[in-house]
């Protein structure tokens, strides 16, 4: 079986402690990155199977790294995952399967810790 590997993007730490530590207990490899400069070092050498994307963050925020995981061809399994409106994580969505991403989950925040573990366990695709 491959290596699952996970990387978190969110500007808030306690969050990305969250999700690593459900993750982990999963087996997976975790990274997790507080902003958009180094999501996207991290990506290039870390190649994840799952990403998990905040959506509102300083500097770069989710929108754009969607535009520059699809110049990529990303072939990850993308987690949209916002505080704001659901509505918010929907439009993005939709923005990232328009721009070739697939397949493309959403989470709100406070995230649900049993709906985590189900999105994460979900065989890909």
């Amino acid at each position: 079986m491959a290596e699952r590997r996970l990387l978190i993007c969110d500007d808030e730490p306690a969050i990305g402690r969250f999700v690593r530590h459900v993750a982990e207990g999963l087996g997976f490899v975790v990274e997790a990155v507080t902003d958009g400069l180094a999501f996207m070092r991290t990506y290039e050498r870390f190649d994840p199977s799952i990403i998990i994307l905040d959506m509102v963050m300083p500097g770069l925020d989710g929108n754009e790294l969607i535009a520059w995981l699809a110049k990529r061809n990303c072939g990850a399994q993308l987690i949209i995952m916002t505080g704001y409106h659901p509505d918010y994580a929907n439009h993005a969505r939709i923005l990232a399967e328009f721009r070739g991403l697939s397949p493309v989950t959403t989470l709100h925040k406070p995230i649900d810790v049993a709906q985590l573990r189900a999105v994460l366990a979900a065989p890909p695709g």
